[in-house]
């Protein structure tokens, strides 16, 4: 599974020894764009203390956010796997897409035709120029997973995911797997 290279589609699981970024530490991020140009993700296991209804004024279901990643933190993303519902989507992967038409999306949430397990938000996103996810990788600051829960990502990714996906890779990363967050409080 190691070696895995990067895109879209693909999971990035931050090292264990990624642990002075705030933004990335413990993360797993879901590539949604990856090309000579650059690569885009949205960070899938840290959530925020806002719901939707706190961001969005129109919408009347308390739906949660997610730090998607440290930029553009003032605008809200989405991936989902309902593009049958709401245009204008593009597909990552496996049943995965990303963003589309927002005031569709909103209707639905409110009409209780999208739920949950069916999309996620964000705000901001994980962003690398040209070339500068390729360099982090060989300094290994990132593991490169396929997503194997393929559109189920949305419903699986919960905070223990980074541990999950620790336990899986075995090996040394199984100690790291319980290791405290901030190890001064071992």
């Amino acid at each position: 599974m190691l070696g895995v290279k990067p895109k879209k589609g693909k999971l990035l699981i931050a090292e264990p020894a990624l642990t002075g970024d705030v933004s990335f530490n413990r993360s797993v991020v879901l590539l949604a764009e990856h090309n000579e140009e650059g690569s885009v993700g949205f960070i899938l296991n840290k959530p925020l203390n806002y719901s939707m209804t706190d961001l969005v004024e129109e919408v009347h279901v308390p739906f949660p956010v997610y730090n998607g990643g440290p930029v553009e933190q003032d605008n809200l993303y989405f991936i989902h796997k309902v593009p049958h519902l709401i245009t204008n989507s593009i597909e990552i992967s496996d049943g995965i897409y990303w963003g589309g038409d927002f005031e569709i999306t909103v209707s639905l949430i409110n009409q209780h035709k999208i739920s949950q397990n069916d999309i996620r938000f964000f705000l901001g996103y994980s962003g690398w120029a040209s070339l500068q996810l390729d360099q982090e990788l060989l300094s290994k600051s990132w593991i490169v997973v396929p997503n194997e829960y393929e559109s189920d990502i949305i419903r699986r990714s919960t905070q223990a995911f980074w541990k999950e996906k620790m336990m899986e890779l075995g090996g040394d990363y199984l100690l790291w797997s319980n290791a405290p967050e901030n190890p001064s409080l071992n």
